[in-house]
C-alpha cells in the first residue's frame, strides 16, 4: 500500500512568551455604475460582522462564512433582496500534494457583489485586479448588474477547473505508456494517486451540480432577461466537467485491473520457469541420490561408471527439455 505524504510542519521561530499578532484580512474594494465588489480571503469574525452590518445579512450567514466547511447551498433572502451562495471549486493543495476543496462564499444583491473565498483563488483574483486596472472594462462589466458580474466570476472559475481535467488526463495516458512499457510495478503508486485525484475532484462537483441548478432559478431576480440564458453555460459546464470524470473514473478503473492482469502475467511466467526447473532437476537428482548410496552396484569405483551415470542424466535432461518444447511450455 502507497504511503500517504507526509504534512511538512515547520518550526516555530518564535520565542517563548512571544505573542504573534494577526493581521486582519485585508477588504479589497470597487465602485462603477452605481454597483460594488467586495472580496475579501478568508476573513475573521469581527470583517464578517461588518461586512453582515453594512449590507444588512442574517447572523446566520456569518457564522457559514467563518465556518470551516460548509456543504454547498443556495439561499434566498427574498424579503432582504439577497442570495447567499456557498460553492466549491478544486486547488491543488501543495503542502499535501493533493487535490482539495476551496470554499467560496457568495452574497448577491441588486447594487452588489461580496465574494469571500476561504483561500485566495487566483481567477477571482486575477478578475478582481482586472477591473482595478481596466476602468472602461470595469465600467462595461459593472453597468450590466450584479447578476452578470455573478456570471463573470463563476465562468472564469470554471473555465479554471478544466486546465486541472487536462493534467488528470495527461498523467493517465503517462501511466498506460508505462504500464506497457515494462514498468507496471512502478506506475502502483502513481495509478493510486490519480485515482485519489478523481475521488476528490467527484467529492467537489457532485453537490456543486444540483446547487448550480438552483441558483440558476434564484438569480434570475437579478438578471435582465436578455441575460437569464447565460446561466445555462455555467450548469452545461459543471456537467461536463462531471462526464470528464464519469469517463476518467472508468479509464483508471480499467487501467489499474490491466496492470494487475500484466503483473499477475509477469508472476505466473516466473512461476511457470521456476516449476520447469525444478520438474527437469526431479530426475537428475533421483539418479544422482540413487547412484550416490552407500551400496555396491556394477562399476562401482570406475571411470568407465561416473561417465555412463553423467551421459545418462544428460539424455534425461535432452529429453525433457525437448519435451517441454514440443509441448510449447518453454
Amino acid at each position: 500500500m502507497p504511503s500517504l505524504p507526509r504534512i511538512r510542519r515547520l518550526r516555530s521561530t518564535r520565542t517563548p512568551g512571544q505573542v504573534v499578532v494577526r493581521q486582519p484580512p485585508v477588504v479589497h474594494e470597487l465602485t462603477a455604475s452605481g454597483l460594488t465588489w467586495v472580496n475579501v480571503v478568508s476573513p475573521d469574525v469581527e470583517t464578517a460582522q461588518a461586512l453582515a452590518e453594512r449590507f444588512g445579512w442574517h447572523p446566520l450567514d456569518v457564522e457559514d462564512v467563518v465556518s470551516k466547511r460548509q456543504r454547498p447551498k443556495v439561499d434566498d433572502y427574498e424579503d432582504e433582496g439577497y442570495l447567499f451562495a456557498v460553492l466549491h471549486f478544486p486547488f491543488y493543495d501543495k503542502q499535501v500534494q493533493r487535490l482539495n476543496a476551496a470554499e467560496l462564499d457568495i452574497f448577491i444583491g441588486h447594487d452588489y457583489v461580496v465574494t469571500i473565498p476561504n483561500r485566495e483563488l487566483h481567477p477571482v483574483t486575477r478578475l478582481f485586479e482586472r477591473c482595478r486596472e481596466d476602468d472602461a472594462y470595469c465600467e462595461q462589466l459593472f453597468a450590466r448588474g450584479s447578476g452578470r458580474l455573478l456570471y463573470e466570476i463563476l465562468d472564469d472559475l470554471f473555465d479554471y477547473c478544466f486546465p486541472i481535467l487536462d493534467k488528470i488526463a495527461h498523467k493517465l495516458d503517462v501511466i498506460e505508456d508505462e504500464m506497457f512499457e515494462g514498468a507496471s510495478q512502478e506506475v502502483v503508486r502513481d495509478i493510486s494517486n490519480v485515482k485519489q485525484e478523481i475521488i476528490s475532484y467527484r467529492k467537489i462537483i457532485k453537490p456543486e451540480r444540483s446547487t448550480l441548478r438552483v441558483l440558476e432559478r434564484r438569480v434570475e431576480a437579478f438578471l435582465p432577461e436578455e441575460l437569464e440564458l447565460y446561466f445555462d453555460d455555467i450548469v452545461d459546464a459543471a456537467e461536463r466537467i462531471w462526464d470528464l470524470l464519469d469517463n476518467y473514473k472508468e479509464v483508471v478503473e480499467a487501467l489499474e485491473s490491466t496492470n494487475e492482469s500484466v503483473i499477475a502475467h509477469k508472476q505466473g511466467d516466473v512461476l511457470r520457469i521456476l516449476t520447469v526447473i525444478a520438474t527437469i532437476a526431479l530426475p537428475l537428482t533421483v539418479i544422482a541420490s540413487l547412484f550416490g548410496m552407500n551400496v555396491l552396484f556394477p562399476g562401482e569405483g570406475t571411470r568407465e561408471a561416473f561417465w555412463i551415470i553423467l551421459s545418462v542424466m544428460v539424455v534425461v535432461l535432452v529429453g525433457m527439455v525437448g519435451v517441454f518444447r514440443w509441448k510449447r511450455w518453454l
